[in-house]
């Protein structure tokens, strides 16, 4: 398949490629998931609000451009062509900020969509508890209202960022008794406030990528709630279609990833069987697959369809992909693909393999686990019984 693009789309790439050239830090930034590299990642996100890019689609009023997901797909090319840093609010901008597009306030859209586009706030998810982890019905946080206030009790774990995040999103049960999908609400909180206290999880390479939250009479306004109080569950799932199917996970992000792969494939040509090179060659089309996928889902949105069920069919393609890109790249490098980013052999950026294969053993599990998407694929579209 051929995809043509208008004159206007031309000249927005172009625009974009220029611009990213002009600014990209030639500097790789410090991991985000340590203080430095976080106010490093937030500095980047404050540099892009500069040119308008901190989220295109949205709103000029918002920070944003007003372009639609054709031109935004283009952005994302362009980014990862460029080598861009990653997006330490993607939580704010991928997940939350379309979620608040589609069921904010006015207030709360003039609140808070500009200070996340530019980096000034930045976002937390607070789902995932010790006991509700693939099974977010199991939520048993609690927010309780006392007059114009909710008082949030519980404990969330496994919150991407928030170690040094500003504020969360959380899921919580507004209704004493419900259960399951009943009686449950998202609500916005700092992660200052009194009465929330943060305590970070250290990964394998001992940065803090993920943190525990817990809440003990922590108080927010009810003007906080996204959406109406109960409907929390079909808030949420709107934000997973955004996670799963569409933004958190940019077709470009793995089409660059092949696109290094082969580059790697090539420099190490001498060492590479039959079966690698199939590997490298399936990772390619793969990512290609998934980008024409993409492509088609956003002109559908822009034509004014919804994101479906199908959301779990892609999120489990470029999680799985990501996976097998990154192992093919350790099989190519050998021994050199046990070196860390920061050896001194890991010249030619070898170490970077390593980081991302780590972090893509994460994505089977993250945005709701392979096997719960599979089980909505045979519930909701394949139409087979529970």
């Amino acid at each position: 398949m051929k995809l043509d693009y208008t004159a206007e789309q031309d000249a927005f790439r172009q625009e974009v490629r220029s611009w990213l050239e002009a600014n990209v830090p030639a500097e790789k930034l410090a991991s985000f998931d340590t203080a430095e590299g976080f106010e490093q990642h937030r500095a980047w996100e404050r540099t892009l609000a500069s040119g308008n890019y901190g989220m295109v689609t949205w709103p000029t009023d918002y920070g944003g451009r007003g372009l639609d997901l054709i031109q935004w797909l283009i952005f994302e090319e362009e980014y990862h062509r460029a080598g861009a840093p990653g997006r330490v609010n993607q939580n704010g901008i991928f997940l939350l900020g379309p979620t608040m597009m589609e069921y904010g306030t006015p207030e709360q859209k003039a609140r808070f969509l500009s200070a996340m586009a530019a980096g000034d706030e930045v976002w937390a998810q607070a789902w995932s508890e010790p006991q509700a982890g693939s099974d977010l019905a199991a939520v048993r946080a609690t927010a309780v209202r006392d007059g114009d206030d909710y008082v949030l009790t519980g404990h969330k774990i496994w919150s991407s960022r928030a170690v040094f995040a500003d504020w969360a999103f959380g899921l919580f049960r507004t209704e004493a008794g419900s259960e399951r999908h009943k009686g449950l609400s998202l609500i916005l909180f700092p992660l200052d406030l009194p009465g929330v206290r943060v305590g970070p999880i250290p990964q394998i390479d001992g940065e803090a990528g993920f943190a525990e939250i817990f809440l003990d009479g922590a108080r927010v306004p009810v003007a906080n709630r996204l959406g109406d109080e109960g409907q929390g569950w079909h808030v949420c799932m709107a934000t997973a279609g955004f996670e799963r199917g569409l933004m958190l996970r940019s077709p470009a992000r793995f089409q660059a990833a092949a696109a290094h792969l082969v580059e790697l494939a090539k420099q190490h040509d001498e060492r590479i069987d039959g079966t690698v090179s199939a590997a490298v060659i399936q990772a390619a089309m793969d990512a290609d697959a998934y980008a024409l996928s993409i492509y088609s889902t956003a002109s559908r949105l822009i034509a004014g369809g919804k994101i479906g069920a199908e959301a779990s069919c892609n999120k489990i393609f470029w999680s799985e992909l990501d996976v097998r890109l990154n192992r093919t790249a350790l099989s190519i490098l050998g021994a050199q693909a046990e070196l860390l980013r920061d050896a001194p052999d890991a010249a030619d950026d070898i170490g970077h393999w390593l980081d991302a294969y780590l972090f893509s053993l994460a994505g089977p599990i993250y945005a709701g686990t392979n096997e719960i998407q599979r089980n909505i694929i045979a519930e909701r579209v394949l139409g087979l019984p529970r």
